[in-house]
């Protein structure tokens, strides 16, 4: 299990990887109401780091209220 675990995450790693290579010509992005002008690999990095950490911070929350259940 944690070898499927591991390899789907660097299958996923891989084509983040991959998008962020090809996707470099730069693009604006609105934050609320500012306009942030940056290339379009940073942004997908960005989003993919947010979600990672999300992802993480989701579990560790869980495997928190799991213990304290038991």
């Amino acid at each position: 299990m944690r070898n499927l675990k591991f390899i789907a995450a660097s299958v996923l790693a891989i084509l983040v990887a991959i998008l962020v290579v090809q996707n470099t010509e730069p693009v604006e992005t609105h934050l609320l109401s500012a306009t942030v002008a940056m290339p379009h690999a940073v942004l997908i990095f960005i989003s993919a780091a947010a979600g990672f950490a999300l992802g993480v911070l989701l579990t560790m929350s869980l495997k928190s209220k799991r213990k304290n259940i038991r």
